[in-house]
């Protein structure tokens, strides 16, 4: 492999671990006495808590349909309040109830960092430094691979999850987590609430 071609390897890779998203909870919660949860088949609000619209709906979407693998029927909760209503927690209640809404995922983003990481350069070859010819520097030196390193910026984002019963009017399950570099609203959606799902059923509110 050419040392140019190795170089554009190396950087590929180095773009491709920036673009992965990971995420891991921080913190979990679960109301002291909650059994396990009893929404399959009943409907379950999917709540963003955005000021920006465009991301709003397209998370709830993208939750709500990741409740409905969980065995609920999820519902984007902008489609049950009218949008000029939505601060108005009174008539909320009254449309989530209307819509005989029995639980509630919520979602809100807590802030974001900035974390900045590097890989020193580094040479990869004989130490052929001792002669300039024959077997020295001159002819391993335009064969020898260099890697420049890099130096790259992971974006962490944290969000809360929390989960309602409306039928108690009380929290069941919170947690907080962070992941690094999301990206797509839709897949990062779908690994929260896969790792939300899992950490419930470790403590046996979902089976």
């Amino acid at each position: 492999m050419s040392s140019s071609t190795r170089a554009g390897l190396v950087a590929a890779l180095a773009l491709a671990a920036a673009a992965c998203t990971s995420t891991t909870f921080n913190s979990t919660w679960k109301a002291p006495g909650a059994g396990p949860l009893n929404f399959r088949g009943k409907k379950v609000a999917a709540l963003v808590i955005s000021k920006e619209e465009g991301v709003r709906y397209g998370a709830e979407d993208a939750l709500a349909q990741e409740i409905t693998r969980q065995g609920a029927v999820g519902v984007a909760a902008y489609g049950l309040i009218p949008k000029e209503l939505t601060n108005d927690k009174e008539k909320a209640k009254e449309f989530l109830a209307k819509a005989g809404v029995a639980g509630v995922v919520a979602m809100r983003a807590l802030g974001k960092d900035q974390q900045i990481s590097s890989s020193p350069a580094s040479y990869y070859g004989g130490p052929y430094y001792a002669t300039f010819w024959g077997g020295g520097y001159y002819g391993w030196g335009w064969g020898g691979v260099y890697d420049p390193g890099y130096v790259r910026t992971d974006t962490i984002v944290y969000v809360e999850t929390l989960v309602y019963s409306l039928e108690q009017d009380k929290l069941v399950w919170a947690g907080r987590s962070q992941s690094t570099n999301p990206s797509k609203v839709g897949d990062f959606i779908k690994e929260l609430t896969a790792k939300a799902a899992g950490e419930m059923k470790k403590q046996g509110l979902i089976k």
